[in-house]
């Protein structure tokens, strides 16, 4: 949703375009209403709209977060002909989210949702009604269930001990070479494989590192980063649609090109779990050894097409959301919460000094511990306040009329919800851009991240709230339980390290993650 500028040129055919349909739509009448709207950010231009004031120097959730310190907690912008309604009071948000949950359960159709996303198809992008229905009904039976996600502890006991033995073995080799043992690690690659491996292994049953080698492993990360990427910039023809038959930007192409390299990835995948199932036979394989695709194919091939996508299109789009929504969302959490926990030494100690306590020296933590860590829980909650993965919710769209906060809002209109600045409300938190992981275990111990404390609400709330969150939860905890069990953790140098925010749909941090490492616990226990 970044601000692209436009060539000249481009900018003056959109110019004469736009008068053509203002003069036509302001002759119908169609912009007159008696009904209270809410208030819109001044300093609106022709044609673009507010589309100016959505800074190409800091993310779009900043840019409105100011904007909202200057017009309250809720107001519209116009993103050329499109109108949005910007919320970040966490009063509004719930009206929005329960008396309005279902006029409000829509998606807009974006360029992106359509080249990238299966025409619609994918779980996170399609519009709200009974293929939507259906399908998340399905992706929560075959991988979110408590139960399904108990029967795959495996893969992310394996993955996480798995990496921590890597990290083992470079301060191992740091010995060997006659060092201190201290190892220099970027984490971001290193969360980066893990939450890869074991969303892959879970999803399509091949770990990312075994299956990817080289070029083919760079050309796949580099296309799941494109996706996330192009899903956060502005294109002109969602703003404007009489421009659909024009690539200003761009945008199109590289949408086209990123969608043909995922598409031939999970094509490959989908005919090979066919071919597994053909040469096993019904019941070949046992219910746990089933990864996510294969439940897809099963369950759908039962149902047939599904609102006119055929099998192999659902679930690719499926599979894909999972893939990236798992990875992506795990990866930013555990970089966010080392970063803070590295710049506030004093919380660092005191998680440490908790698996002590509960684990002890003697053996690696197992995942049942992480239940009896109520400070690391602080942690991730208080981390995912400060940094939720998307700090503006994936926009919604209203399917009828309806009032919030005593405003008429049309249909059509899209919500954006800034979920970052409204976890910093003064009103709710005390120092609200501060790192207190206590006040989880204090004023604030009941609030849970599920949606039901809308004070917190990082993976959203109502209908399409994200169904990952306990999959997320699952492994950010046990990753994280273990990396600060087994090693001294430290900065490169006295200074802080910058927590500047980096653009995208998501937000990651800006820069690299370097870390001093070094073993905290006897070489018997983790050999």
């Amino acid at each position: 949703m970044e601000l692209t500028h436009l060539l000249p040129a481009n900018f003056a055919l959109l110019l004469f375009l736009y008068a053509l349909f203002h003069i036509s739509w302001r002759s119908s009448g169609a912009h007159r209403t008696k009904k209270r709207l809410p208030p819109e950010a001044g300093r609106a231009l022709p044609v673009i709209g507010h589309l100016h004031k959505l800074s190409t120097t800091e993310p779009t959730h900043i840019s409105l977060a100011k904007m909202a310190d200057a017009y309250g907690p809720i107001f519209t912008i116009r993103l050329g002909m499109s109108r949005a309604l910007i919320v970040s009071s966490w009063e509004i948000a719930r009206e929005c989210f329960t008396t309005n949950d279902r006029i409000f359960a829509s998606r807009s159709k974006t360029l992106a949702s359509k080249l990238l996303a299966y025409n619609y198809a994918a779980l996170g992008v399609s519009s709200y009604g009974p293929y939507w229905r259906h399908v998340r009904k399905i992706t929560t039976l075959k991988l979110l269930t408590s139960h399904r996600l108990e029967q795959l502890q495996h893969i992310r006991v394996s993955e996480v001990q798995s990496s921590i033995k890597k990290l083992h073995e470079l301060c191992g080799d740091s010995i060997n070479k006659g060092s201190s043992g201290k190892v220099l690690v970027e984490m971001k690659t290193w969360f980066g494989d893990l939450t890869l491996n074991t969303i892959f292994k879970m999803v399509v049953g091949k770990r990312f590192s075994t299956h990817f080698e080289g070029s083919d492993a760079a050309q796949c990360r580099e296309a799941l980063r494109d996706f996330l990427e192009l899903f956060g910039v502005f294109v002109p023809s969602d703003s404007f649609p009489f421009l659909s038959w024009l690539d200003v930007g761009g945008y199109k192409k590289a949408m086209k090109r990123t969608a043909k390299v995922l598409d031939e990835m999970l094509t490959k995948w989908v005919e090979e779990h066919r071919e597994k199932k053909k040469n096993l036979g019904e019941g070949g394989v046992n219910t746990m050894e089933h990864d996510f695709m294969d439940g897809m194919l099963s369950t759908i091939n039962h149902a047939g097409e599904l609102a006119g996508f055929d099998v192999d299109t659902v679930t690719k789009a499926t599979c894909l959301t999972v893939l990236l929504g798992g990875g992506d969302s795990t990866l930013i959490t555990m970089t966010w919460a080392l970063s803070l926990l590295l710049n506030n030494e004093e919380a660092l100690k005191k998680a440490q000094l908790e698996l002590d306590e509960k684990v002890g020296r003697s053996r690696q933590v197992k995942e049942s511990d992480v239940n009896n860590l109520p400070y690391l829980h602080a942690i991730v909650k208080e981390t995912l306040r400060l940094y939720p993965v998307l700090p503006l919710l994936f926009p919604h769209e209203s399917v009828e009329d309806c009032t919030v906060s005593g405003y008429y809002i049309p249909a059509k209109t899209r919500l954006i919800v800034n979920v970052q600045k409204l976890q910093l409300d003064p009103n709710v938190w005390e120092n609200p851009s501060e790192f207190r992981p206590e006040r989880f275990l204090t004023n604030h111990t009941k609030f849970d991240m599920r949606g039901q404390n809308v004070q917190l609400m990082p993976f959203g709330s109502g209908r399409r709230m994200c169904p990952g969150i306990s999959f997320a939860l699952q492994l950010i905890h046990f990753a994280l339980a273990s990396l600060l069990h087994e090693f001294e953790i430290g900065r490169p140098s006295e200074e802080l390290l910058t927590m500047e925010e980096g653009f995208g749909l998501t937000l990651p941090r800006k820069t690299p993650l370097e870390v001093v490492l070094h073993p905290r616990l006897p070489s018997e226990v983790w050999e």
